[in-house]
């Protein structure tokens, strides 16, 4: 593949590629949660969060993944590594982050630590993060007793609230990663007591096998057990019989450690009351340094599980490195901390800097480069070894207990029994969602192209293989509900890469075939499934914007009537279009490719003559001038439910526009476009086919669900400050249900949807995930490319009030870029350097320490820009580069993002 600049990191990328030199084979692969997931819950209620809890991690093998501490596994995740600590004050070992599970949160699981992503290049030669480490005990119980007292209507109780880095009595622990081949990998890291005082603090740098061979199974996947074992003072050797011998070694420079050895087997005997078959356990390190039991560990130096064991003391303000490098047995160094590892890290250092200062090509300040660095980075970050075979966890192990009779029958996800996930895959979040979600990726996948196209390619082939989507058609949602329907975007996703990934106008049309042909069954089992009337009307359930309605989507409403949604009919054609678009660069190469671009041109009318016309105005409401869901409360009697929300903004997603050339190149697909125009005009009433020309431009045709009229009547809302249009984004509620909140009686039953602009205040409809109101990424982006689209088309004669009532007109170019502007503002200090991604947190805007580190939310508070949800939701939220790169392209950067505002 040809890329768009010459760069070392991409000569890598292009040789893991042809497979000449696995840069891949290693990388920031280990979860940093694998307890309480759904893979690992074995319970008879299927209550994850309970089976294996955090406390138990200590102690207990897992049976499908590891976890750790900002650590680095091979691609199989067969041996890892991470790093302990401990402060001789808290009752565990820091072995992996903490949290609050979901029935314990106020607001669902919710990470309590504090650690960023830093800096990583995509073949993972390069990784930095931080973790902050409290100097005291850490507050465990406290954590969890005030997110139960203080309820759903309070904001999240965190660990910067109980006030245990006010006094700046905490280490920061960097990380670093560096490879001087695939298979050397440097080792840095670096403490830094930031304390008026001195503090103890015990450092566990940890390599351990993942446990595959206490189950009782063979084959794939499954090894007997390998060793790691003591090859003198500073060395260790692992032996595995798939991935073979490597060596770990220690420096010395800041002080002698000692060797500790146990293996990766559950404590039974401290977990369930019965003998361990294996005289040591996981749980040895936390019992030796913390409990001091000094036989916990072996003494014959050998195990599958190992460390260094250093005992430190800082001084004020002191900061020491330690060094460690993993390298294959017989591509290991003679010297392993010779001054060649000091270059190789710097090196390193010095290409991930170039290589993100090349791929943005803009003069940028200090800060952007600091938000695009650390978006994409936590991109790379968040890759994760996934491994779930649906059909062995129901069926339990052959040397484990085996599942109660009700789980073989009824067991979660029963009817997904040929999944069988084993790939290293783009993470929503490792810790709060250690879990592939398909719509999530799908919008990963944006920015993941602009830096590993040929990962953000394999990774959506993956997700239509046939061991992930079912016989039926679906794509898998996640664990939780692989059945869960999600938007189908993921073919917008596909088309989205393949022209993103096309240096000088080489497509990779066999990508592009491979996607669309699955896309194809995907496309069927929609229509055969979620159009419930058979009208082109559709009904998808949740579809991931959770408690948006009135009612739970994911449920049938109340008996006898049933529901027509805007955005599940406004998503097929936003998905038909998009298809369309596929099939017709499809058949520039194939002729055959004609029929089935006819096959979605006439399907995109269709739906779209439904969603407008049918019944007199289908989905739209003329009187309010937007798309709405129509409930149907018997045969003869609908009812649109007046909810203004981004239900009735997602018809503005379906617009696709074509060349007119292109057009006369495909003469069969041009013949049964215009016959099906001349002879169904009855189903062409409402629907934006126009065609457009000039002296600048070639004739265009744009294909779109609003005609211009409507359009730009839901473009009056959109950009309306009293109602969508926040300083930040746009809101998925408008801010009008505030003071007029929607309300629905119905059979004595009142339901009410109000405008919240933060987190949830109830968990019901899909949890504590709000979409009444917070700003998030993924709608705001496809609204900003919808938006570029239209624009296309309409050209810079067609301008819009922006923001409403303001005066000022923009065309719809302009429109996108000043949305693109409101989101990256979320991430750029002010004046005072708060950014409002950051909420009231004083420390992060205040502190030199912390003013550089930046979080990347789930999504955002409608009104304050406050970040909510997951903390480390570099997939989605990392389209902010994209926000930056676009702004930069038009040079539109603002004077509040470029830093110069004055003080």
């Amino acid at each position: 593949m040809t890329y768009p600049f010459e760069h070392p990191e991409f000569e890598r990328l292009a040789k893991a590629k042809e497979r000449t030199e696995h840069w891949r084979r290693w990388g920031s692969y280990l979860s940093e949660r694998q307890w309480g997931t759904v893979r690992e819950d074995y319970s008879e209620d299927g209550s994850c969060w309970d089976y294996f809890t955090y406390e138990d991690a200590m102690a207990r093998a897992y049976r499908w993944g590891e976890d750790g501490l900002l650590g680095f596994s091979d691609r199989r995740c067969r041996l890892c590594f991470s790093v302990a600590y401990w402060n001789e004050k808290d009752p565990f070992l820091k072995e992996r982050l903490f949290g609050l599970t979901g029935p314990e949160g106020n607001h669902g699981e919710d990470v309590k630590e504090l650690y960023y992503y830093l800096a990583a290049l995509p073949s993972h030669a390069y990784q930095r993060a931080l973790y902050k480490y409290p100097q005291n005990e850490f507050p465990y119980a406290l954590l969890r007793s005030r997110n139960r007292e203080i309820g759903k209507h309070a904001t999240e109780f965190e660990l910067m609230d109980t006030g245990i880095f006010n006094k700046n009595e905490y280490f920061d622990c960097y990380i670093e990663y560096a490879k001087k081949n695939p298979n050397d990998i440097l080792i840095q890291i670096t403490i830094e007591n930031k304390s008026a005082t001195t503090a103890p603090l015990h450092i566990v740098p940890t390599l351990w096998f993942r446990n595959a061979w206490s189950w009782g199974r063979h084959g794939e996947g499954y090894w007997s057990r390998p060793s790691i074992e003591q090859a003198g003072e500073t060395e260790m050797l692992t032996r595995h019989e798939m991935l073979g011998s490597y060596k770990f070694a220690a420096d010395t420079s800041n002080g002698e450690a000692s060797q500790l050895f146990t293996e990766n087997e559950t404590n039974h005997k401290k977990l369930f009351g019965f003998d361990n078959e294996c005289a040591y356990s996981k749980d040895a390190f936390h019992r030796y340094i913390v409990n001091g039991e000094k036989e916990a560990i072996n003494p014959n130096c050998i195990g599958s599980k190992a460390a260094f064991h250093y005992q430190q003391t800082f001084a004020a303000g002191e900061k020491k490195v330690f060094k460690f490098r993993l390298s294959a047995y017989d591509e290991s160094p003679e010297a392993h901390f010779c001054k060649d590892f000091d270059h190789t890290l710097n090196l390193r250092f010095q290409e991930t800097q170039s290589f993100y200062k090349a791929l943005h090509q803009g003069d940028f300040d200090q800060h952007t480069h600091e938000i695009l660095a650390q978006s994409y980075g936590g991109l790379v970050w968040s890759k994760q070894f996934y491994w779930y075979g649906v059909k062995e966890w129901i069926e339990g192990d052959p040397d484990q207990p085996q599942p109660s009779p009700s789980r073989k029958k009824t067991g979660r996800n029963k009817s997904w029994e040929h999944l069988y996930n084993r790939d290293v895959i783009s993470m929503p979040d490792k810790w709060e969602y250690p879990w592939y979600a398909a719509w999530d990726l799908a919008f990963h996948m944006i920015p993941f192209c602009r830096i590993d196209p040929d990962f953000a390619k394999d990774q959506l082939i993956l997700m239509l293989r046939e061991w992930y989507m079912h016989p039926n058609g679906q794509m898998p949602a996640y664990e939780f509900a692989f059945s869960d329907v999600n938007p189908p975007v993921h073919a917008w996703a596909c088309w989205r890469v393949y022209k993103m990934s096309a240096p000088a106008g080489q497509r990779d049309q066999t990508f592009l075939g491979r996607a669309f042909q699955k896309l194809l069954v995907n496309f069927t089992w929609w229509v055969n499934r979620k159009d419930i009337s058979g009208r082109n009307l559709f009904s998808g359930g949740f579809l991931g914007l959770d408690n948006i309605g009135v009612f739970d989507r994911s449920n049938p409403p109340p008996v006898g009537t049933y529901l027509e949604q805007a955005d599940a009919t406004a998503w097929m054609a936003f998905y038909c279009g998009t298809m369309l678009s596929m099939a017709v660069e499809l058949a520039q190469h194939d002729p055959a490719y004609e029929d089935v671009a006819s096959k979605f041109f006439e399907h995109f009318i269709h739906i779209a003559d439904a969603m407008n016309t049918l019944g007199g105005t289908g989905l739209w409401n003329d009187e309010e001038g937007f798309y709405f869901d129509m409930l149907h409360l018997d045969e003869h009697t609908t009812k649109h439910l007046l909810i203004r929300s981004l239900v009735g903004i997602i018809p503005l997603f379906a617009a696709e526009v074509f060349e007119e050339d292109t057009i006369n190149s495909l003469p069969g697909f041009k013949a049964r476009s215009e016959w099906f125009l001349r002879n169904r005009r009855d189903l062409t009433k409402y629907v934006s086919y126009m065609q457009r020309s000039g002296q600048r431009r070639k004739g265009l045709t744009l294909l779109a669900l609003p005609s211009q009229e409507r359009l730009l009547r839901i473009l009056t809302r959109l950009l309306d400050e009293t109602e969508f249009l926040s300083p930040y984004g746009i809101r998925s509620l408008s801010k009008t249900h505030e003071t007029n909140p929607y309300i629905l009686r119905d059979n004595g039953h009142t339901h009410t949807v109000s405008y919240q602009p933060g987190e949830s205040p109830s968990s019901m409809f899909g949890g504590n995930s709000n979409w009444r109101g917070p700003i998030w990424f993924p709608v705001n982006y496809l609204i900003i490319e919808a938006l570029e689209r239209y624009y296309h088309f309409y050209g810079s004669d067609f301008k819009v009030e922006c923001p409403t009532g303001s005066g000022k007109f923009m065309d719809l170019r302009d429109v996108s870029l000043e949305l693109a502007s409101r989101l990256a503002t979320l991430f750029y200090p002010d004046a005072k350097g708060h950014r409002p991604a950051h909420g009231a947190d004083s420390m992060h805007s205040q502190h030199a320490d912390w003013h550089d580190l930046i979080l990347f939310y789930e999504h955002f508070n409608g009104d304050t820009g406050r970040g909510l949800g997951a903390s480390h939701q570099t997939g989605w939220t990392a389209l902010v580069a994209q926000c930056i790169e676009k702004l930069e392209r038009r040079k539109k950067l603002p004077h509040h993002i470029t830093g110069t505002t004055e003080s």
